[in-house]
C-alpha cells in the first residue's frame, strides 16, 4: 500500500543513465539472468519444466543467483512473498508453461492481495504454438490479468532486460505487487545483444509519493481539535519502512494507535499507546478505539470488512483522514474528510513536522486514553484452561514467544493458530511477522518461512500452522532439508479445520460437516514419521509441562529443520469476536451474543454488556 523500494531507479533515471552498452552476444536466457543479477537478485524460488529449459540452463551457468528447487510450484510463490516480507526486496519465482505456471496462481493472488512485491517468471510455448492448445499450454496472462499488479508477454529477446527492469519497479513501487513475465521458449532460446541499465518507459505509471502540503494542513488542524484520535495503521507502514515515523508521531502527539493483522510489528506492543489489533478477532481496546474515536488517523490500510464489521456502524461518530500510496483506496469503503496520497513515511514525517511548524496545540486526551486504558485493564485477552484436560493452544504459542523473543520471525497459517498467534506473540519489530492477510491462503506457513530464512539465513524462524495447512504443502520441509533451511514449525494439531468447527459450532447448530481430520484417534498421518522421513527433528507434546523443554531442545538444533506436533485440544475457540456482517458495537465471547457498547455509553464509561461467562468452561 505504500512505497518501499526506494533502491529501483524510476523509468526517467534509468533511460538517462542508459550507455547502451554491449556486453556480449548472449540468449534470451541469459539475459534473463544478466537482468536478475544487475537487478541485485540473490535468490530464487523455482521448479524446471520444458519451458524453461533454456532458463534453467543460464541458471545453471550464474555464480551470482541462488536457486531453491522447491517440491511444488505453489511453494516457489508463497517463499518468494515470505522472502519480499522478511527482507523488504522483490521477490522472484520461476516456473515452466501450462500447469507450473497455473500452480503459481494462488501465490500470486496472494502477494498482490497483501502488496508484496514479486516477480513471476513463467516459460511459454514456442510463439509459433501460441493459441494451438500445444502442450502444456496456458494463456497465463489472462488468467493472472484480475491478480497481477501488471503482467505482461516478451515477444523479442531485445526486449527482456527491460521488461525485467520494468517488472522490478512496478512490483516495488507505489503500492508493490505481483507481475508476471511470460516468455516464450524460442525467445528464451534466440540470440541478442545484452546492454544494461536498459531503456524502458511506463508512461501512466507516476506514483504520487509526497503528499500536498494543503492536505496536511487540513489533517493537522483536525488533529489538533480532536478529542478521541486514534491513529489506524496497515500493512502499508511495514512496506514503506515508516515505523520510525509513526513511532514519532505518536509520542508527538500521544494518540493511541491501533495495528491491523497486516501492520503487527509496526508499532511496539509494549509501547502504553498501543491499544492491540482491531476487527473480528481484535482486542477489546482496539476495537473501541476506533469504534468511539472522533477521528481516525488511517495510514497505509484499506478499511478491510474484516476490520469494519459492519460498514454502516463502524465509527459512526468519526471523521477520517486517510492516507494511502494507492489513491484507488481512499474513500473506497469509508468516506474521506481528508484525503491524503502520498508514501507513509512521508505523509507521518509531514505530520509531525506541520503540527509543531503551525504551533497547533496537542489534542486533550486524558479522559480518552483513561478510558482505553481502563478496556485494556478490564478486558486483557485471556483464555480458559481446557475443561478436558487438554492442552491449549493459546498456552504453546504465549510460551513460545516468551522463549523466542521478538527478534525471531513468525509465519503463520490461516484459521485459528493465526488468530492465536496474532494475538498471543508480542510483536516489537517489523517484518517479523508474516501471514496471509486477505487472500487467507492455508497453506502458506511453510514455503513463506523457508522464504524468509533465505532472506536472512541468521534469524531464528518459526512457522505457527495448523494441521490442516500444515498437510497443503508440508513438502516445502523436505526443499528446507536439501538447502540446509533449518526453519522450525509450531504444529497446532487440534485433529481439525479449527477455524471452519468454530464457526459450525457458533452459526450452525453443531454439525460438524467434514471438518474432522483425523480418523478415530489415531495419528493420522503420523507427524513425528512424516517430518523425519524429510530430514526433520520431530517431537510430539500433549502436556503442559513438556511445552517450553521442548521449544528450547528445538531452538538448539540448528543443522536441519525442526516440527514439534503440539497436541491441543479441538474445542479451544478464538475470541474475542465480531460475526461476520455483524456491528463493531457487538463483541462474541462465546454463544450469547450482546452489545459491546450502549447507545448511550459515553467515552468516559465502561462498555456495559462485556460479560465473563457465558458458556459452561469457557471464560474470558
Amino acid at each position: 500500500m505504500n512505497d518501499t523500494s526506494r533502491s529501483h531507479p524510476s523509468p526517467a533515471t534509468v533511460a538517462a543513465s542508459a550507455r547502451g552498452r554491449r556486453l556480449e552476444r548472449v540468449n534470451g536466457a541469459t539475459a534473463i539472468v544478466r537482468s536478475l543479477e544487475e537487478l541485485g537478485t540473490e535468490t530464487v524460488f523455482g521448479l524446471p519444466g520444458g519451458a524453461v529449459l533454456p532458463l534453467y540452463e543460464a541458471l545453471y551457468e550464474s555464480e551470482r543467483l541462488n536457486h531453491v528447487l522447491v517440491r511444488h510450484e505453489q511453494g516457489a510463490g508463497h517463499a518468494a512473498t515470505g522472502y519480499a516480507q522478511a527482507s523488504g526486496r522483490v521477490g522472484v519465482c520461476i516456473a515452466t508453461s501450462g500447469p507450473g505456471a497455473t500452480n503459481l496462481v494462488t501465490p500470486i493472488a496472494d502477494a498482490n492481495m497483501d502488496s508484496v512485491p514479486l516477480v513471476a517468471i513463467t516459460g511459454q510455448v514456442g510463439k509459433n504454438l501460441l493459441g494451438s492448445d500445444a502442450f502444456q499450454e496456458a494463456d497465463i496472462r489472462g488468467v493472472t490479468m484480475p491478480i497481477t499488479k501488471h503482467n505482461f508477454m516478451v515477444t523479442r529477446p531485445e526486449d527482456i532486460p527491460a521488461a525485467i527492469a520494468e517488472a522490478f519497479h512496478v512490483a516495488s513501487t507505489g503500492r508493490p505487487g505481483a507481475v508476471l513475465v511470460d516468455i516464450p521458449k524460442d525467445v528464451q532460446q534466440a540470440e541478442m545483444d545484452f546492454e544494461w541499465p536498459p531503456v524502458y518507459n511506463l508512461p501512466g505509471y507516476r506514483p504520487v509519493t509526497t503528499p500536498h502540503s494543503r492536505q496536511i494542513e487540513e489533517a493537522a488542524r483536525l488533529i489538533s481539535a480532536s478529542r478521541r484520535p486514534v491513529v489506524y495503521a496497515g500493512g502499508g507502514i511495514i512496506k514503506a519502512e515508516a515505523h520510525a515515523e509513526l513511532l514519532a508521531f505518536a509520542e508527538a502527539t500521544g494518540i493511541p494507535v491501533v495495528t491491523t493483522l497486516m501492520a503487527l510489528g509496526a508499532f511496539p506492543e509494549s509501547h502504553p499507546q498501543h491499544m492491540g489489533m482491531p476487527g473480528m478477532h481484535g482486542s477489546v481496546p482496539a476495537v473501541a478505539a476506533l469504534q468511539r474515536s472522533d477521528l481516525i488517523i488511517a495510514v497505509g490500510t484499506r478499511f478491510d470488512d474484516r476490520v469494519t464489521g459492519h460498514v454502516g456502524s463502524f465509527a459512526p461518530d468519526a471523521q477520517v483522514i486517510h492516507a494511502d500510496i494507492d489513491p484507488a483506496e481512499i474513500g473506497k469503503i469509508r468516506e474521506a474528510q481528508v484525503p491524503i496520497v502520498g508514501d507513509a513515511r512521508e505523509v507521518l514525517s509531514a505530520l509531525t513536522a506541520t503540527l509543531r511548524d503551525l504551533d497547533l496545540p496537542a489534542p486533550e486526551l486524558a479522559e480518552w486514553t483513561a478510558y482505553l486504558d481502563r478496556l485494556r485493564t478490564d478486558f486483557p485477552l485471556g483464555y480458559e484452561e481446557p475443561a478436558d484436560g487438554s492442552l491449549a493452544p493459546q498456552f504453546v504459542i504465549q510460551t513460545l514467544s516468551e522463549i523466542v523473543g521478538p527478534d525471531a520471525v513468525y509465519c503463520a497459517g490461516v484459521g485459528q493458530h493465526q488468530m492465536w498467534a496474532a494475538q498471543f506473540v508480542r510483536y516489537e519489530k517489523p517484518r517479523t511477522w508474516l501471514n496471509s492477510g486477505g487472500l487467507g491462503t492455508m497453506g502458506y506457513a511453510v514455503p513463506a518461512a523457508m522464504g524468509a530464512k533465505a532472506a536472512d539465513p541468521s534469524r531464528e524462524v518459526w512457522a505457527i500452522d495448523g494441521d490442516g495447512c500444515f498437510q497443503m504443502t508440508n513438502q516445502e520441509l523436505v526443499t528446507c532439508a536439501v538447502e540446509k533451511l533449518p526453519i522450525k514449525v509450531a504444529l497446532i494439531n487440534n485433529g481439525n479445520l479449527g477455524m471452519v468447527r468454530q464457526w459450525q459450532t457458533l452459526f450452525y447448530d453443531g454439525h460438524y460437516s467434514h471438518t474432522n481430520l483425523k480418523p478415530g484417534e489415531r495419528y493420522l498421518p503420523d507427524f513425528l514419521a512424516l517430518a523425519e522421513a524429510m530430514g526433520c527433528a520431530a517431537f510430539r507434546v500433549t502436556e503442559k509441562s513438556q511445552v517450553a523443554e521442548t521449544i528450547r531442545k528445538a531452538r538448539e538444533i540448528t543443522d536441519r529443520p525442526v516440527v514439534i506436533d503440539f497436541i491441543v485440544g479441538e474445542n479451544a475457540q478464538v475470541w474475542p469476536m465480531v460475526a461476520a456482517g455483524a456491528s463493531n458495537n457487538e463483541v462474541q465471547y462465546a454463544r450469547d451474543l450482546r452489545p459491546l457498547f450502549d447507545e448511550d455509553n459515553s467515552a468516559g464509561e465502561s462498555p456495559a454488556h462485556i460479560h465473563e461467562v457465558t458458556k459452561e468452561g469457557e471464560k474470558n
